[in-house]
């Protein structure tokens, strides 16, 4: 297999079932959790996360790459601004969000009030920032980034998006008291990521 397809091919796999960004990394457990009751508010909440960790994964790679890891000369001193990757990174992925925050708010008035309090929680959702920094650490390419991350929204969809599918089947059913609301869904969704480890090795 040609080196660079297998890379690329590692990248999407990789994020989307072996190294599963919620079921396996355990990132963005907020979210996964608190929008998944209903199928509709989470396929709204994938939209947004799969639009803003592509397009922080393009921003922050390229900021990282052309601005931070580079050594500046100022007064025969060698300045380097990689400490402040995780401030540029939180302010590039808040103004994403800002961007989706009014978008749905003017476009989708119904969904934007679905999500509530969990929209503006994308910036501070680990699962966004753990693929920025996971694209400096792999030493990924600009667009290699944009791959990982668009891959990585995808693997935060499918994980959401069956979480809440179970979560729809489970409110059908006649379930115990004890293990009713939070205390199911945590166990189903403990079941998900054990049954997501049958990936491992697939690259």
């Amino acid at each position: 297999m040609n080196e660079e397809l297998a890379k690329y091919m590692q990248i999407t796999i990789g994020i989307v079932l072996v190294n599963n960004i919620v079921l396996a990394q355990f990132l963005g457990i907020c979210p996964f959790l608190g929008v998944s009751k209903k199928l509709k508010t989470a396929l709204g909440m994938c939209g947004a996360v799969i639009f803003v960790m592509t397009l922080a994964s393009l921003v922050t790679s390229a900021i990282s790459k052309y601005v931070l890891s580079k050594t500046f000369i100022y007064e025969n001193s060698q300045i380097n601004f990689k400490f402040l990757q995780i401030l540029v990174f939180i302010v590039v992925i808040a103004s994403l969000v800002q961007l989706v925050e009014i978008s749905l708010k003017k476009l989708s008035p119904s969904l934007y009030g679905a999500l509530g309090i969990y929209l503006p929680l994308i910036t501070t959702n680990c699962a966004v920032m753990g693929i920025a920094v996971n694209n400096v650490d792999l030493h990924l390419s600009v667009f290699q980034s944009t791959i990982h991350g668009f891959f990585g929204g995808i693997s935060f969809s499918l994980a959401l998006i069956l979480f809440s599918s179970l979560r729809e089947k489970l409110d059908l059913a006649n379930i115990p008291k004890p293990f009713q609301g939070t205390a199911i869904a945590l166990i189903t969704g403990g079941l998900l990521a054990m049954a997501f480890q049958g990936f491992s090795g697939l690259v």
